[in-house]
């Protein structure tokens, strides 16, 4: 949610002040929409396939499970929950097209949530390192202790902060001074 609000608040440019453009909202409406309807789609075939698999014997789901149904905590987009400003910088419908790619088998090139090509970067988790996509803080090598761990974001914020959109000015554009607003 903390990713996605902030996600939206940048790709539909929602000033810190809404009255100066009340169209920002329905821009991110959209945006939301579209990807909303692309996910209800895919849900509705893969609770519709689960059915028939259920039918005809098998009970377990395959692994892995579709990209809505894993658990934020143990995925490798928990850095999103730490750092919600380190998000895919694509579209959200691109992104579920994206998620519905890879799970319809697709080997697509990057990371796997954003695309970006560039090398990862090292993070520290106090005994080991994990290595995080440069674009979306995607962790592409989890520590070698096997758990996982808090992403400690680069940039210090504040969820109330977000929440009022303090990362954006009154037009619309990010704030250049965030976060030491």
């Amino acid at each position: 949610m903390r990713a996605t609000y902030h996600h939206l608040t940048l790709s539909a440019a929602i000033p810190r002040r809404l009255e100066a453009d009340p169209d920002a909202l329905v821009r991110a409406v959209e945006e939301l929409h579209e990807a909303r309807m692309l996910w209800l789609a895919r849900a509705e075939a893969y609770a519709a396939q689960r059915r028939a698999e259920k039918r005809s014997g098998r009970r377990a789901a395959a692994n892995p499970r579709p990209w809505w149904l894993r658990s934020w905590w143990d995925g490798p987009n928990r850095a999103w929950y730490d750092t919600p400003f380190r998000h895919p910088p694509l579209r959200l419908p691109e992104y579920v097209r994206r998620q519905n790619a890879m799970l319809d088998g697709a080997d697509l090139p990057g990371c796997p949530d954003c695309g970006d090509e560039r090398p990862p970067v090292s993070n520290s988790t106090g005994h080991g390192w994990v290595e995080l996509c440069r674009g979306c803080a995607w962790v592409l090598a989890p520590c070698p202790c096997g758990q996982r761990h808090r992403v400690v974001p680069e940039t210090p914020f504040n969820w109330n902060g977000i929440w009022r959109r303090a990362h954006m000015s009154d037009d619309g554009t990010p704030n250049p001074h965030w976060p030491a607003v």
